[in-house]
């Protein structure tokens, strides 16, 4: 019989996808429910993560909130119509953190300086502490470069995707950035592609 103490299990790799301009066309702010379109492309991608047994986490800013330009309910709505668009296709999301806060905030209970709004790390952080998984073995995706810079601030691999921001932000923001991503693709089926041949 062993006398030293087994190894702690490792937490799962995830996927930690932003939502606006990486699941869905991006809008602005999303103020109103039919505002939200998933991008082509996007259901089918996470149904891949899902089939292969990836957690697929939604990682988002949602300042509008914050700024006053729609109410906490508005957001519950917006989720729940993208969770029935996925469910149309076979897929879905485990979890979705949200981070409501801006230093310009109208409502003084989201004016607060946070660890959760992108680039900081929080919400992965957050995410990893409850549903067990391990930031270094898993994926940021997203069309920001804070979304790359969060992938940086947690040790996860980061996905650049050309929807939404990306390719503006790829081809003005991104020269002058310390942080690169470790992957660009045009979108995101073309990043789950990748993903899971590096898993």
């Amino acid at each position: 019989m062993s006398t030293h103490s087994p190894t702690p299990a490792k937490g799962k790799p995830a996927v930690f996808l932003d939502r606006d301009g990486t699941i869905n066309e991006q809008m602005g702010y999303i103020n109103h429910r039919c505002r939200f379109i998933l991008l082509p492309g996007a259901a089918e991608a996470i149904r891949r993560l899902n089939d292969a047994e990836l957690p697929v986490i939604v990682i988002t800013n949602q300042s509008g909130l914050a700024r006053g330009y729609f109410p906490e309910a508005l957001l519950t709505e917006v989720h729940e119509k993208m969770n029935r668009l996925l469910a149309l296709e076979g897929a879905h999301v485990d979890a979705i953190y949200i981070c409501p806060h801006h230093p310009e905030a109208k409502e003084g209970q989201f004016r607060i300086a946070c660890d959760c709004r992108k680039p900081k790390p929080g919400l992965v952080l957050q995410a990893a502490a409850e549903l067990g998984l391990d930031p270094s073995r898993s994926f940021v995706v997203g069309d920001r470069w804070s979304d790359i810079k969060t992938a940086a601030n947690c040790g996860a691999t980061s996905i650049l995707v050309r929807t939404g921001y990306g390719r503006g932000d790829e081809q003005f923001i991104g020269p002058q950035q310390t942080v690169q991503p470790d992957y660009r693709a045009d979108d995101l089926p073309g990043a789950v592609n990748w993903i899971l041949e590096q898993s």
